[in-house]
């Protein structure tokens, strides 16, 4: 059976950063796709209802249904440190964030927190996700079960540290390719998951195990590599400190073969020039987490430099540092922040905001199935409707085009807007 999806359809196809006309816009539109979940047709909603007369119809004419959202930085262990204020990076990791982060020994707590945070994901309409693990086995073990039963699109990997966290995080670099070794085995490319090496960052890392990284992640040439880079001025300082010889921060990565076109750093708040032309000649992708950065005081991302010199960016939510899981508020706080960086900011329209938070982040994930609605995609969607009465619907009730009802979506609505979410052409997610 074929469904046709009839609603206000926004998608970006081609990249805003470069193509003035890249939001595509149906309104009154349909999507249609076979029960397999591949994309049939988009477009116009009378032309493809006469096209496929035989499709079940769906009709959500007052929504706006976009593609799955794709969030390229968040920590499935951090859920209870959401808003956790008054904290700088470092303090905010030793009083809150680490002490969570211990409890997840405790396989059975790490499944209950593993289900709260896929449903977490699913109820903010993020279809795909490169999720910063837990520090545990046995954890992970408990994520990736989760996570193969919910349908989503995951990569994830145990993370790695041995120094400078608190004793129960650490590990030794024997064990961690060991256990690493063993968490590929059982899941990466089982279903819908993939396997990403993850140290958590070179403040906690010895070379040894950034040099465990780089051998783990040359056992399959599919695997991801993701960690953080650049995301405060003090520890940029102190990773400095910890590696003398090498030239920057990058560059404790690079002479481990981390920096590729599968690798994902978050942050990278405070770049070198040269940094970033080396992210760029190694394609790899930098996750621009702009609440995060915020809240936790670390800057202003500056992304007109990113873009100048090639490095391509995708949007992340990094919960807990980050405020929430909704990639919608996080293009609002990448918008904001831009406009306070003025000349020094690079402008970002709603088709700019929906693309990093769509299509760049399948890009950066090797997604080629998802990332928008083209015939031939896997239907991953969202379908936002406002709330009755609320601010939105007021807005949007007084749009003067879909592009002006999209920025208003994305300025107002959250969790509570989402009512439908579906991937691979399956509704995993009903409101109420």
């Amino acid at each position: 059976m074929t469904t046709l999806l009839r609603a206000r359809l926004l998608h970006t196809p081609r990249n805003p950063f470069v193509e003035d006309d890249a939001l595509e816009v149906f309104d009154p539109g349909a999507v249609v796709f076979d029960e397999d979940g591949t994309i049939l047709a988009l477009g116009d909603y009378a032309q493809v209802r006469a096209d496929h007369p035989e499709a079940r119809q769906l009709d959500r004419r007052d929504a706006l249904v976009l593609p799955g959202f794709v969030d390229a930085h968040v920590h499935y262990p951090q859920i209870p440190v959401i808003g956790a204020m008054g904290l700088r990076l470092l303090d905010w990791l030793a009083t809150r964030t680490l002490p969570e982060e211990e409890r997840f020994a405790d396989p059975d707590y790490a499944r209950l927190q593993a289900r709260s945070f896929l449903g977490r994901l699913l109820a903010n309409g993020t279809t795909s996700a490169l999720v910063f693990g837990a520090h545990f086995a046995g954890a992970m073990d408990a994520f990736f079960a989760e996570a193969a039963a919910s349908g989503l699109r995951l990569s994830a990997g145990l993370v790695l540290s041995d120094r400078n966290l608190t004793e129960a995080l650490h590990t030794t670099p024997e064990q961690a390719f060991r256990d690493s070794s063993a968490l590929i085995g059982r899941w990466h490319g089982r279903g819908r998951l993939r396997y990403a090496v993850t140290p958590r960052f070179s403040l906690s890392c010895s070379d040894a195990m950034l040099e465990t990284a780089g051998r783990l992640l040359a056992t399959h040439d599919d695997l991801f590599f993701t960690s953080h880079l650049n995301e405060t001025r003090n520890e940029i300082r102190t990773v400095t400190d910890l590696f003398p010889d090498a030239a920057d921060y990058l560059a404790t990565y690079e002479r481990h073969g981390l920096v590729g076109e599968r690798s994902v750093f978050a942050h990278n708040v405070h770049p070198s020039d040269d940094e970033l032309r080396r992210l760029a000649e190694g394609g790899a992708s930098v996750c621009h987490c702009p609440s995060s950065n915020m809240f936790i005081g670390s800057g202003l991302f500056p992304l007109r430099r990113h873009l100048e010199r090639g490095v391509r960016i995708c949007l992340g939510s990094d919960v807990g540092g980050g405020t929430g899981f909704s990639l919608l508020k996080e293009g609002l706080m990448a918008y904001q922040g831009q406009m306070l960086l003025g000349e020094d900011g690079h402008p970002l329209t709603p088709a700019r905001i929906l693309y990093l938070a769509t299509a760049a982040g399948a890009a950066a994930l090797d997604l080629p199935e998802v990332g928008d609605l083209s015939p031939g995609r896997q239907a991953d969607l969202v379908v936002l409707q406002p709330p009755p009465g609320s601010t939105l619907e007021a807005v949007v009730g007084h749009a003067p085009s879909a592009e002006a009802a999209l920025a208003a979506t994305i300025t107002l609505a959250r969790e509570e807007s989402v009512s439908e979410v579906w991937v691979g052409g399956q509704r995993v997610l009903a409101a109420g």
